[in-house]
Protein backbone atom coordinates (compact mmCIF):
# COMPACT_ATOMS: atom_id res chain seq x y z
CA UNK A 1 0.00 0.00 0.00
CA UNK A 2 1.51 3.38 -0.81
CA UNK A 3 0.01 6.74 0.27
CA UNK A 4 1.06 10.16 -1.24
CA UNK A 5 1.25 13.16 1.81
CA UNK A 6 1.11 16.62 0.27
CA UNK A 7 2.71 19.02 2.12
CA UNK A 8 4.76 22.42 2.22
CA UNK A 9 3.65 24.87 4.94
CA UNK A 10 5.18 25.09 8.40
CA UNK A 11 2.56 23.74 10.72
CA UNK A 12 1.84 20.92 7.90
CA UNK A 13 5.39 19.66 8.89
CA UNK A 14 4.71 19.59 12.61
CA UNK A 15 1.12 18.15 11.87
CA UNK A 16 2.81 15.54 9.77
CA UNK A 17 5.82 14.53 12.30
CA UNK A 18 3.45 11.91 14.58
CA UNK A 19 1.82 10.91 11.27
CA UNK A 20 4.86 9.82 9.47
CA UNK A 21 6.12 8.46 13.02
CA UNK A 22 2.67 6.19 13.34
CA UNK A 23 3.33 4.95 9.38
CA UNK A 24 6.74 3.54 10.63
CA UNK A 25 5.60 1.92 13.13
CA UNK A 26 2.91 0.41 11.27
CA UNK A 27 5.26 -0.57 8.51
CA UNK A 28 7.31 -2.42 11.64
CA UNK A 29 4.72 -3.98 13.23
CA UNK A 30 3.21 -5.48 9.74
CA UNK A 31 6.04 -6.46 7.90
CA UNK A 32 3.32 -8.80 6.15
CA UNK A 33 1.30 -5.67 4.86
CA UNK A 34 4.14 -3.12 3.71
CA UNK A 35 3.00 0.74 3.37
CA UNK A 36 4.77 3.06 2.23
CA UNK A 37 4.46 6.78 2.70
CA UNK A 38 5.65 9.19 -0.38
CA UNK A 39 6.18 12.76 0.84
CA UNK A 40 5.95 14.63 -1.77
CA UNK A 41 6.83 19.00 -0.23
CA UNK A 42 5.47 21.65 -2.65
CA UNK A 43 8.26 24.49 -1.49
CA UNK A 44 5.33 26.75 -0.76
CA UNK A 45 7.22 27.12 2.68
CA UNK A 46 11.12 27.07 1.47
CA UNK A 47 13.40 29.16 4.17
CA UNK A 48 15.25 27.13 6.29
CA UNK A 49 13.70 28.51 9.12
CA UNK A 50 10.22 27.76 7.84
CA UNK A 51 10.96 24.05 6.35
CA UNK A 52 14.21 22.03 7.01
CA UNK A 53 14.63 23.15 10.27
CA UNK A 54 11.26 20.94 11.13
CA UNK A 55 12.67 18.22 9.00
CA UNK A 56 15.78 17.91 11.01
CA UNK A 57 14.36 18.81 14.74
CA UNK A 58 11.52 16.45 14.12
CA UNK A 59 12.95 13.67 12.36
CA UNK A 60 10.15 13.76 9.44
CA UNK A 61 11.61 11.43 6.60
CA UNK A 62 13.34 13.51 3.39
CA UNK A 63 10.63 14.43 1.03
CA UNK A 64 10.64 12.32 -2.16
CA UNK A 65 9.65 15.13 -4.12
CA UNK A 66 10.60 18.69 -4.14
CA UNK A 67 8.37 21.13 -6.36
CA UNK A 68 10.27 23.95 -5.73
CA UNK A 69 6.59 25.77 -6.50
CA UNK A 70 7.55 29.20 -3.28
CA UNK A 71 5.32 32.03 -3.13
CA UNK A 72 3.53 33.85 -5.34
CA UNK A 73 -0.47 34.99 -6.11
CA UNK A 74 -3.02 31.87 -4.99
CA UNK A 75 -4.23 31.25 -8.24
CA UNK A 76 -0.43 30.76 -10.07
CA UNK A 77 0.68 29.38 -6.41
CA UNK A 78 -2.21 27.04 -6.50
CA UNK A 79 -1.84 25.91 -10.77
CA UNK A 80 1.55 25.44 -10.22
CA UNK A 81 1.58 22.79 -7.08
CA UNK A 82 -1.42 21.06 -9.12
CA UNK A 83 0.48 20.65 -12.32
CA UNK A 84 3.27 19.23 -10.37
CA UNK A 85 1.61 17.00 -7.77
CA UNK A 86 -0.41 15.65 -10.76
CA UNK A 87 2.44 14.70 -12.46
CA UNK A 88 4.17 12.72 -9.44
CA UNK A 89 0.89 11.34 -8.42
CA UNK A 90 0.47 9.91 -11.77
CA UNK A 91 3.89 8.58 -11.85
CA UNK A 92 3.63 6.94 -8.05
CA UNK A 93 0.12 5.78 -8.40
CA UNK A 94 -0.56 6.08 -4.49
CA UNK A 95 -3.29 4.15 -3.17
CA UNK A 96 -4.73 7.27 -1.74
CA UNK A 97 -3.23 10.93 -1.57
CA UNK A 98 -3.24 12.73 2.67
CA UNK A 99 -3.39 16.36 3.33
CA UNK A 100 -3.64 18.87 6.15
CA UNK A 101 -5.04 21.70 6.71
CA UNK A 102 -5.79 24.88 4.56
CA UNK A 103 -3.24 26.18 3.13
CA UNK A 104 -2.78 26.40 -0.58
CA UNK A 105 -0.50 22.86 -0.67
CA UNK A 106 -3.91 21.44 0.53
CA UNK A 107 -6.30 22.72 -1.77
CA UNK A 108 -3.58 21.65 -4.67
CA UNK A 109 -3.02 18.22 -3.47
CA UNK A 110 -6.82 17.54 -2.97
CA UNK A 111 -8.03 18.51 -6.67
CA UNK A 112 -4.95 16.92 -7.87
CA UNK A 113 -6.40 13.65 -6.11
CA UNK A 114 -9.87 14.55 -6.95
CA UNK A 115 -9.51 14.82 -10.94
CA UNK A 116 -7.50 11.32 -10.68
CA UNK A 117 -9.75 9.61 -9.08
CA UNK A 118 -7.37 8.41 -6.18
CA UNK A 119 -9.22 8.44 -2.56
CA UNK A 120 -8.37 11.74 -0.14
CA UNK A 121 -7.68 12.07 3.11
CA UNK A 122 -8.43 15.52 5.05
CA UNK A 123 -6.73 15.92 8.45
CA UNK A 124 -8.24 18.61 10.04
CA UNK A 125 -11.86 18.16 8.29
CA UNK A 126 -14.55 20.07 9.13
CA UNK A 127 -12.89 23.73 11.12
CA UNK A 128 -15.17 26.41 10.09
CA UNK A 129 -14.33 30.35 10.90
CA UNK A 130 -17.26 30.94 8.73
CA UNK A 131 -15.51 34.20 7.46
CA UNK A 132 -15.37 33.16 3.67
CA UNK A 133 -13.09 36.55 3.08
CA UNK A 134 -10.17 34.07 4.09
CA UNK A 135 -8.50 31.88 1.32
CA UNK A 136 -7.75 29.35 3.88
CA UNK A 137 -11.71 29.13 4.47
CA UNK A 138 -12.39 28.42 0.84
CA UNK A 139 -9.60 25.85 1.31
CA UNK A 140 -11.13 23.95 3.82
CA UNK A 141 -14.51 23.61 2.66
CA UNK A 142 -13.37 22.95 -0.57
CA UNK A 143 -11.03 20.19 0.57
CA UNK A 144 -14.31 18.77 2.63
CA UNK A 145 -15.97 18.28 0.17
CA UNK A 146 -13.87 16.11 -2.11
CA UNK A 147 -12.41 14.15 0.40
CA UNK A 148 -13.30 10.30 1.42
CA UNK A 149 -11.48 10.00 4.39
CA UNK A 150 -13.01 13.53 6.78
CA UNK A 151 -10.04 13.31 9.83
CA UNK A 152 -11.73 15.22 12.49
CA UNK A 153 -10.15 16.85 15.81
CA UNK A 154 -13.32 17.50 17.61
CA UNK A 155 -17.12 17.02 17.80
CA UNK A 156 -17.65 20.97 16.57
CA UNK A 157 -15.76 19.77 13.58
CA UNK A 158 -17.93 16.70 13.13
CA UNK A 159 -21.33 18.80 13.48
CA UNK A 160 -20.00 21.84 10.74
CA UNK A 161 -19.59 18.88 8.48
CA UNK A 162 -22.99 17.64 9.10
CA UNK A 163 -24.44 20.57 8.63
CA UNK A 164 -23.20 20.61 5.14
CA UNK A 165 -24.58 17.40 4.12
CA UNK A 166 -21.33 15.41 4.95
CA UNK A 167 -21.88 12.11 7.00
CA UNK A 168 -19.94 9.73 5.23
CA UNK A 169 -16.17 8.79 5.89
CA UNK A 170 -16.49 11.00 9.10
CA UNK A 171 -14.29 10.42 11.84
CA UNK A 172 -13.27 12.15 15.28
CA UNK A 173 -9.58 11.67 16.02
CA UNK A 174 -8.14 13.92 17.72
CA UNK A 175 -5.62 16.70 17.08
CA UNK A 176 -2.07 15.67 15.40
CA UNK A 177 -0.44 18.88 17.12
CA UNK A 178 -1.34 16.92 20.28
CA UNK A 179 0.47 14.66 19.49
CA UNK A 180 3.20 16.42 18.64
CA UNK A 181 3.49 18.55 21.65
CA UNK A 182 3.09 15.43 23.41
CA UNK A 183 6.61 14.24 21.43
CA UNK A 184 8.49 16.40 21.63
CA UNK A 185 7.37 19.01 24.67
CA UNK A 186 10.33 17.23 27.11
CA UNK A 187 13.32 17.73 24.07
CA UNK A 188 12.24 21.24 23.57
CA UNK A 189 13.09 21.53 28.06
CA UNK A 190 16.40 19.75 27.12
CA UNK A 191 17.52 21.25 23.90
CA UNK A 192 16.25 24.82 23.56
CA UNK A 193 18.95 27.62 24.60
CA UNK A 194 16.58 30.15 22.82
CA UNK A 195 16.03 32.10 26.68
CA UNK A 196 19.90 31.99 27.03
CA UNK A 197 20.32 33.17 23.12
CA UNK A 198 17.58 36.25 23.62
CA UNK A 199 18.36 37.06 27.39
CA UNK A 200 14.95 36.26 28.31
CA UNK A 201 13.81 35.77 31.99
CA UNK A 202 11.30 32.99 31.84
CA UNK A 203 7.40 33.85 32.84
CA UNK A 204 8.53 37.74 32.12
CA UNK A 205 7.81 38.37 28.24
CA UNK A 206 5.00 37.83 26.02
CA UNK A 207 5.11 36.06 23.17
CA UNK A 208 3.68 37.31 19.74
CA UNK A 209 3.02 35.94 16.26
CA UNK A 210 1.14 37.83 13.23
CA UNK A 211 1.22 36.25 9.84
CA UNK A 212 -2.67 35.88 8.55
CA UNK A 213 -3.32 38.00 5.45
CA UNK A 214 -6.38 39.51 7.27
CA UNK A 215 -3.77 41.39 9.29
CA UNK A 216 -0.81 41.55 6.67
CA UNK A 217 -2.73 42.45 3.67
CA UNK A 218 -4.68 45.44 5.64
CA UNK A 219 -1.87 48.22 6.58
CA UNK A 220 -4.92 49.86 9.15
CA UNK A 221 -4.93 46.08 10.88
CA UNK A 222 -1.40 45.63 11.20
CA UNK A 223 -0.97 49.19 12.16
CA UNK A 224 -3.26 48.96 15.20
CA UNK A 225 -1.68 45.49 16.52
CA UNK A 226 1.79 47.45 16.23
CA UNK A 227 0.29 50.22 18.37
CA UNK A 228 -1.39 48.20 20.66
CA UNK A 229 1.95 46.60 21.13
CA UNK A 230 3.67 49.54 21.91
CA UNK A 231 1.39 50.81 24.57
CA UNK A 232 2.45 47.82 26.80
CA UNK A 233 5.02 48.23 29.43
CA UNK A 234 6.73 44.37 28.99
CA UNK A 235 9.09 43.07 26.19
CA UNK A 236 7.09 41.34 23.78
CA UNK A 237 8.83 39.03 21.44
CA UNK A 238 8.16 38.90 18.18
CA UNK A 239 9.19 35.54 15.64
CA UNK A 240 8.48 37.33 12.55
CA UNK A 241 6.83 35.93 9.16
CA UNK A 242 8.46 36.50 5.94
CA UNK A 243 5.07 37.97 4.56
CA UNK A 244 4.58 40.05 7.96
CA UNK A 245 8.14 41.47 7.24
CA UNK A 246 7.91 42.34 3.59
CA UNK A 247 4.78 44.35 4.88
CA UNK A 248 6.48 45.90 7.61
CA UNK A 249 9.40 47.27 5.28
CA UNK A 250 7.19 48.10 2.18
CA UNK A 251 5.02 50.18 4.48
CA UNK A 252 7.82 51.82 6.67
CA UNK A 253 5.57 50.78 9.48
CA UNK A 254 7.60 51.23 13.32
CA UNK A 255 8.04 48.51 15.33
CA UNK A 256 7.51 49.13 18.95
CA UNK A 257 11.16 49.37 20.90
CA UNK A 258 9.84 46.82 23.65
CA UNK A 259 9.13 44.10 20.45
CA UNK A 260 12.10 42.00 20.00
CA UNK A 261 11.77 40.71 16.60
CA UNK A 262 13.61 37.87 15.88
CA UNK A 263 13.50 35.19 12.92
CA UNK A 264 11.39 32.50 12.85
CA UNK A 265 12.02 29.67 15.24
CA UNK A 266 11.93 25.72 14.72
CA UNK A 267 9.36 23.90 16.47
CA UNK A 268 11.39 23.23 19.64
CA UNK A 269 12.54 26.75 20.18
CA UNK A 270 9.02 27.86 19.94
CA UNK A 271 7.47 25.05 22.17
CA UNK A 272 10.36 26.48 24.98
CA UNK A 273 9.01 30.49 23.88
CA UNK A 274 5.53 29.90 24.09
CA UNK A 275 5.85 27.44 27.45
CA UNK A 276 7.32 30.12 29.27
CA UNK A 277 5.85 33.72 27.99
CA UNK A 278 3.32 35.02 30.38
CA UNK A 279 0.49 35.51 27.50
CA UNK A 280 0.66 34.73 24.13
CA UNK A 281 -0.56 37.01 21.26
CA UNK A 282 -1.24 35.75 17.93
CA UNK A 283 -3.41 34.99 15.03
CA UNK A 284 -1.92 31.42 14.41
CA UNK A 285 -4.52 28.58 14.72
CA UNK A 286 -1.31 26.02 15.61
CA UNK A 287 -0.15 28.49 18.68
CA UNK A 288 -3.73 28.98 19.94
CA UNK A 289 -4.35 25.30 20.94
CA UNK A 290 -0.82 25.14 21.78
CA UNK A 291 -0.89 27.94 24.31
CA UNK A 292 -4.05 25.87 25.64
CA UNK A 293 -2.62 22.39 26.14
CA UNK A 294 0.43 24.31 27.92
CA UNK A 295 -1.93 26.64 30.00
CA UNK A 296 -0.76 29.70 28.92
CA UNK A 297 -3.43 32.67 28.45
CA UNK A 298 -4.06 33.52 24.86
CA UNK A 299 -5.20 36.33 22.95
CA UNK A 300 -6.22 36.00 19.40
CA UNK A 301 -5.46 38.70 17.02
CA UNK A 302 -8.58 37.83 15.03
CA UNK A 303 -12.35 38.00 14.94
CA UNK A 304 -13.22 34.38 14.61
CA UNK A 305 -11.46 31.63 15.50
CA UNK A 306 -11.99 27.74 14.21
CA UNK A 307 -10.86 26.80 17.81
CA UNK A 308 -14.14 27.71 19.37
CA UNK A 309 -13.81 25.35 22.64
CA UNK A 310 -10.25 27.31 24.25
CA UNK A 311 -12.71 30.82 23.58
CA UNK A 312 -15.69 28.73 25.89
CA UNK A 313 -12.91 27.61 28.31
CA UNK A 314 -11.99 31.06 29.21
CA UNK A 315 -8.25 30.62 27.95
CA UNK A 316 -8.55 32.16 24.76
CA UNK A 317 -10.43 35.98 24.33
CA UNK A 318 -10.88 37.01 20.64
CA UNK A 319 -10.10 40.39 20.23
CA UNK A 320 -9.57 41.33 16.12
CA UNK A 321 -6.83 43.68 15.37
CA UNK A 322 -8.57 47.12 17.58
CA UNK A 323 -5.77 48.38 19.70
CA UNK A 324 -7.98 49.03 22.61
CA UNK A 325 -9.38 46.10 22.76
CA UNK A 326 -5.81 44.09 22.45
CA UNK A 327 -4.36 46.54 25.77
CA UNK A 328 -7.38 45.56 27.66
CA UNK A 329 -7.57 42.12 26.96
CA UNK A 330 -4.23 41.60 28.25
CA UNK A 331 -4.28 44.09 31.00
CA UNK A 332 -7.41 41.98 32.26
CA UNK A 333 -6.65 38.56 31.22
CA UNK A 334 -8.01 36.43 34.66
CA UNK A 335 -5.99 33.30 34.09
CA UNK A 336 -9.46 30.04 34.34
CA UNK A 337 -8.70 27.70 37.38
CA UNK A 338 -9.50 24.72 35.72
CA UNK A 339 -8.31 23.60 32.03
CA UNK A 340 -10.83 20.66 30.44
CA UNK A 341 -9.16 18.13 27.84
CA UNK A 342 -9.40 19.30 24.37
CA UNK A 343 -8.77 17.72 20.98
CA UNK A 344 -8.06 14.44 21.94
CA UNK A 345 -5.41 11.62 23.77
CA UNK A 346 -2.12 12.31 21.72
CA UNK A 347 -3.07 9.42 19.87
CA UNK A 348 -4.68 11.08 16.74
CA UNK A 349 -1.57 9.95 14.27
CA UNK A 350 -1.99 6.34 15.49
CA UNK A 351 -6.06 6.35 14.59
CA UNK A 352 -5.17 8.37 11.48
CA UNK A 353 -2.58 5.79 10.08
CA UNK A 354 -5.29 3.23 10.68
CA UNK A 355 -8.26 4.40 9.17
CA UNK A 356 -6.06 5.15 6.01
CA UNK A 357 -4.89 1.59 5.83
CA UNK A 358 -8.82 0.32 6.66
CA UNK A 359 -9.72 2.61 3.78
CA UNK A 360 -7.98 -0.03 1.58
CA UNK A 361 -8.53 -3.64 3.15
CA UNK A 362 -7.70 -5.23 -0.28
CA UNK A 363 -4.21 -3.41 -0.84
Amino acid sequence: MKIATVLGARPQFIKAAPVSRAFQTYRADHQDRPVREVIIHTGQHYDDEMSAVFFREMSIPEPHYHLGVASGSHGRQTGQMLQRIEEVLLHEKPDGVLVYGDTNSTLAGALAAAKLNIPLAHVEAGLRSFNRLMPEEINRVLVDHVSSLLLCPSQVAIDHLRTEGITAGVHLVGDVMADALSLFSALADSCSDIHERLGLVKGAYLLATVHRAENTDDPERLASILSAFGRLDEPIVLPLHPRTKKVIDSLKLTVPRQVRVIKPVGYLDMIALEKSSRMILTDSGGIQKEAYWLGVPCVTLRDETEWVETIESGWNQLVGAEADKIVRAIRSFARPESRPGLYGDGRAAERIVDLCIQSHPST
